[in-house]
């Protein structure tokens, strides 16, 4: 088997760098974009070597936050929704989603890649409903304290969290699991948190293998970041927040649109998702 990838770890975001490979950039790639230069293709490139099917992953993700967001917005009633990490605007993105059940629902989106925001605001801020503000997952106090996101999200009320495939680039010098405390305990009664992120089975099969393989490819080969971390380690996150069945699980499983067509390609299985809501 192979040995764990180091825990090094890009924390800067690349911006408009085009020497380095973008985190956004590279998701950019792997959903047909055009956001994206040589280098940014090169680095998904290395990972295709290791997961053929990665594509289908970041597919699956997308799907997977749909399937959440209509939850939450149409079955719910979510009015209002923070989504972090948001990356590159592409189709079918969160406030979408959620207007579509709500045309009155107000979506936040945060990221800290300068391009990703030079991005976001000129496609993504549609309406009066829709906001793109610069700020870093890693810092939830100043995050949820900037008066953009406080003009527009009511803090008081329930809201929707969405980290879909971010935390993942999240080093463990970083503490995610605290990072995560702190925005939990900021939200307030009602409110949910959606999160997708890379698994290992760390069970000595052959999925972990690949896990351990992909893990060693995104933080060697380019980006700097994504850990595949276990279904304990992942859970974590969520802290004391109500599981939504069917709790953690692969993304197709998470409330799927119907049957499957086919047998989830060994990629698609090594990520988790899951929706908590706090009582």
């Amino acid at each position: 088997m192979s040995q764990p990838a180091p825990q090094t770890g890009v924390r800067v975001p690349v911006g408009v760098d085009t020497t380095r490979a973008s985190i956004a950039r590279v998701y950019d790639v792997s959903l047909g974009g055009k956001d994206n230069y040589d280098v940014d293709r090169a680095a998904f490139d290395m990972i295709l070597q290791a997961a053929p099917r990665q594509r289908d992953v970041s597919k699956m993700n997308r799907r997977w936050l749909h399937r959440v967001t209509r939850y939450l917005a149409g079955t719910v009633g979510i009015d209002q929704f923070l989504d972090i990490g948001a990356g590159l605007p592409t189709v079918g993105n969160t406030h979408e989603i959620a207007q579509s059940q709500n045309p009155e629902a107000t979506v936040v989106y945060v990221d800290n890649d300068p391009v990703c925001n030079a991005h976001g605001r000129v496609l993504l801020e549609q309406n009066e409903y829709t906001h793109f503000v610069p700020a870093d997952l890693t810092q939830p106090d100043t995050l949820l304290k900037d008066d953009e996101v406080t003009g527009h999200l009511d803090l008081e009320r329930p809201l929707g969290l969405i980290l879909c495939g971010i935390l993942h680039h999240v080093d463990d010098d970083l503490d995610p699991v605290g990072i995560m405390r702190q925005y939990i305990d900021a939200l307030p009664s009602g409110s949910y948190v959606a999160i997708t992120h890379f698994w290992n089975p760390n069970d000595g099969s052959e999925l972990a293998d690949l896990a351990l393989r992909l893990q060693r490819q995104f933080t060697e080969m380019g980006l700097g970041s994504g850990w595949y971390r276990t279904k304990e380690e992942i859970a974590a996150y969520f802290h004391d927040l109500e599981m939504i069945e069917p709790g953690l699980v692969e993304l197709e499983q998470w409330w799927p649109m119907g049957p499957p067509i086919r047998e989830p390609f060994p990629e698609e299985r090594v990520m988790l998702g899951g929706v908590g809501r706090k009582r």
